[in-house]
């Protein structure tokens, strides 16, 4: 019997008891090999010796203090430390308590600083379909995966809507990639013209495709294009790096990959490993600026934001990657990690696309590669997926709805960024045996 809410009321999730490195272990003694890091959180695996003694240090010193009192001392290291190693002209952060928290600050912000410099008129934002940015209201609006928003589809803004980088299927016969990427920012143009130029407000968009669509990354010169669009119509431009960002990909920032610095950026899951809640909100200091200029303040604030064990936590997380040199090794493993999958799964006949980078991977699965057609929805192979994983001891992040919210179904892998090359073997080999069986058992 239990007196919390879980995800499917009709599903008693097992209890973890305990973890260590990469693995989880629940009060069974059942071990889990912790493939997708929860939810491509725990960047550091977990029980990382150095995090804890940072957290054990700052609760003896201070465990709380209200910012509109204080700051504190982790919180201004943390927000230097971000400073200086994102990519120029991101130069302020907004602490919060993770990724919903993030968006939500950021639509926020985009809306404040369009009064301050004098254009209120600007109130509309344009996002891109089967995206996924949050679960509070703002970001549900401004995220294009229908089951999530059907429900309280009454209750969101108005947010237009436009094509995602989806390659395996959108990308047209004989079209070059590039091409393809051109055709995707014309289209976000002419939804910023459609809508009056002067009222569209930011474009927000995953800098890679997270839950939702699996992993999906940008035809070359995509964002470029996408940030000369921007920049013609006055529009901001919002990364959302939750899932993404702070070395999931392989640089800290995705958006380094892209060769473009966005207005205001979105970070969690990876800033703070798990260890603590946390997210926070990259912006620009013509943004900061504007509001100094004007206001004088944010008009936006949350009881916990800024924690300080929270921020010693995630500075202590963000330290220990840059000490140790974890984004070569998420660049090296992440190379290996793409050979095994299209070693083990490439020319598998339920596999229709294998796609990621760094160490957030998917593959989506088909009920034909001939013709890329999906699995019936109703059979909910993705969930079948899931229970033969974590029968074999192994932690997925599949999903459902990967092509329109209804049909499709892939399997995100977003390991810690210590993962071993024998880790990689065993995630491969018990993922296969997980989608065979899952496979056979619709058959």
């Amino acid at each position: 019997m239990t007196h919390i809410i879980h995800r499917h009321l009709h599903v008693t999730p097992p209890v973890a008891a305990g973890g260590e490195g990469i693995f989880i272990t629940d009060t069974t003694g059942a071990q889990y090999l912790d493939a997708c890091g929860g939810a491509a959180v725990s960047c550091l695996g977990h029980g990382h010796p150095d995090v804890i003694a940072a957290m054990h240090a700052q609760i003896d010193r201070l465990a709380y203090a209200h910012t509109s009192f204080f700051s504190s001392e982790p919180a201004e290291a943390l927000a230097e430390h971000l400073a200086r190693t994102a990519p120029s002209g991101l130069t302020h952060t907004y602490f919060v308590s993770g990724g919903s928290e993030a968006v939500e600050a950021a639509l926020k912000l985009a809306r404040q600083y369009m009064v301050e410099i004098g254009e209120p008129e600007r109130h509309v934002f344009i996002a891109r379909r089967q995206s996924y940015h949050g679960n509070t209201l703002g970001a549900l609006a401004v995220g294009g995966n229908q089951p999530r928003r059907r429900l309280y589809a009454p209750l969101l803004i108005d947010v237009r809507h436009v094509s995602p980088c989806y390659a395996y299927r959108d990308q047209r016969e004989q079209e070059a990639p590039v091409h393809y990427g051109a055709r995707l920012a014309a289209e976000l143009e002419a939804a910023i013209v459609a809508c009056g130029p002067k009222r569209v407000m930011a474009f927000v968009a995953e800098t890679v495709g997270g839950a939702t669509q699996g992993a999906t990354t940008a035809p070359p010169g995509y964002f470029q294009a996408v940030r000369d669009v921007c920049n013609r119509h006055g529009v901001l431009l919002i990364l959302d790096e939750v899932m993404c960002g702070m070395g999931r990909t392989g640089t800290l920032h995705a958006c380094e990959q892209e060769g473009i610095v966005p207005d205001l950026m979105t970070v969690a899951k990876g800033l703070g490993g798990g260890f603590q809640p946390i997210g926070a909100v990259l912006a620009s200091g013509t943004i900061v600026a504007a509001l100094s200029r004007g206001s004088g303040f944010f008009q936006h604030g949350h009881t916990y934001l800024g924690h300080p064990v929270a921020c010693a936590a995630a500075l202590a997380v963000q330290q220990v990657i840059e000490r140790d040199g974890l984004l070569t090794n998420v660049q090296v493993m992440g190379r290996a990690f793409e050979r095994l999958l299209r070693d083990r799964f490439a020319a598998h006949p339920h596999v229709g696309d294998i796609r990621g980078r760094g160490l957030l991977w998917a593959i989506e699965l088909v009920a034909s590669r001939d013709d890329r057609a999906p699995f019936d929805p109703a059979l909910q192979v993705h969930a079948r997926v899931r229970r033969e994983c974590m029968s074999r001891g192994l932690m997925t992040y599949p999903m459902g709805g990967t092509i329109d919210g209804e049909r499709g179904d892939h399997i995100l892998l977003a390991p810690p960024f210590i993962v071993e090359g024998s880790h990689l073997e065993i995630i491969i080999d018990r993922l296969s045996s997980s989608i065979d069986a899952a496979v056979a058992s619709v058959r």
